[in-house]
């Protein structure tokens, strides 16, 4: 019974914390039909995009659809259940809707160009890790994993959305300023990596050169700038939030989880795009494809920009 739980201890703590994350703020009133309107949406983007598709298929790639609509549609619940000032509501629901809309678009893209057709690298990846866990069922992991990026859009990804967005206050404070205008920075600097690798691979497959390194723009102070720039985006939600917290200054176990929730969202954000679906099952097929990466690797961090 032991070995069980031991087994499953590493499942069954994240939703465990999901849980008591969204229990905790269901408890603020004017929160709570955001709540249960933003979980239902959830439920149904994840349900119809990624887990009939991964169940029909055996793949995991489709997540890469749903968790971008599901950042679109808390955009859009913000506008109808945000009672804060209505410039700062317009704000971060775009704020939500744009970097949905890139990334969603983006993996429509690759759906209609056929790539979906059989498993992204990344969710590759994963059935290693499944594997040296000694999860052999791929099909119960899949809709795990799926259902984990949901409960993330229900729970800690939404709270910047509701903190935000209930914020009264009819002027703009220093803290969302400086987020605000660091959110567009680091979204522009995502764009433009992604579009510098796009031309690097154009270049190399028009020249005939296969498995190339790339390491020019802003590939060159960082092997993963656009994963960087990402973490970044939402560490400009979380920056731009904490002046909505003095609202809850007075109810001591809200504000506390207000806080302790939004640095755990830069810290979710970090373990994903480095550790699980980002950077290190990235480099461990660049590593097996391209002869030149592993010198690209030592001569380059691979998240945080060297630049000097």
């Amino acid at each position: 019974m032991s070995k069980i739980f031991t087994k499953f201890k590493s499942r069954f703590i994240p939703i465990v914390l999901f849980a008591m994350v969204f229990v905790i703020f269901f408890q603020i009133e004017k929160f709570q039909n955001f709540l249960v309107v933003n979980l239902i949406t959830q439920f149904l983007i994840f349900f119809l995009i990624a887990c009939i598709p991964a169940y029909l298929t055996k793949r995991m790639s489709y997540v890469d659809i749903a968790w971008p609509f599901g950042l679109i549609s808390i955009g859009i619940i913000v506008l109808f259940f945000g009672e804060g000032y209505l410039p700062r509501k317009i704000i971060v629901s775009s704020l939500y809707i744009i970097a949905g809309l890139r990334m969603g678009l983006g993996a429509l893209v690759l759906l209609k160009k056929g790539h979906l057709n059989k498993e992204l690298p990344r969710y590759q990846f994963q059935r290693i890790r499944w594997n040296k866990k000694d999860f052999t069922n791929n099909s119960i992991s899949i809709q795990y994993e799926i259902l984990l990026q949901c409960f993330a859009n229900i729970t800690f990804l939404v709270i910047p959305a509701i903190l935000i967005s209930n914020n009264p206050f009819e002027y703009f404070s220093i803290f969302e300023i400086i987020g605000f205008v660091s959110w567009i920075v680091f979204f522009l600097m995502e764009h433009v990596a992604d579009l510098q690798k796009q031309s690097f691979l154009i270049r190399a497959k028009n020249k005939k050169l296969k498995n190339q390194v790339c390491n020019v723009g802003l590939w060159k102070y960082t092997r993963h700038p656009n994963y960087f720039s990402e973490w970044m985006i939402w560490n400009s939600l979380i920056f731009s939030s904490f002046s909505s917290l003095v609202f809850y200054i007075d109810q001591t176990y809200i504000f506390i989880g207000f806080l302790i929730s939004l640095l755990y969202i830069s810290f979710l954000m970090y373990q994903t795009l480095v550790f699980l679906t980002g950077a290190i099952p990235s480099e461990y097929y660049s590593l097996i494809k391209r002869p030149d990466y592993k010198k690209y690797k030592d001569n380059t961090n691979m998240f945080f920009p060297k630049i000097f």
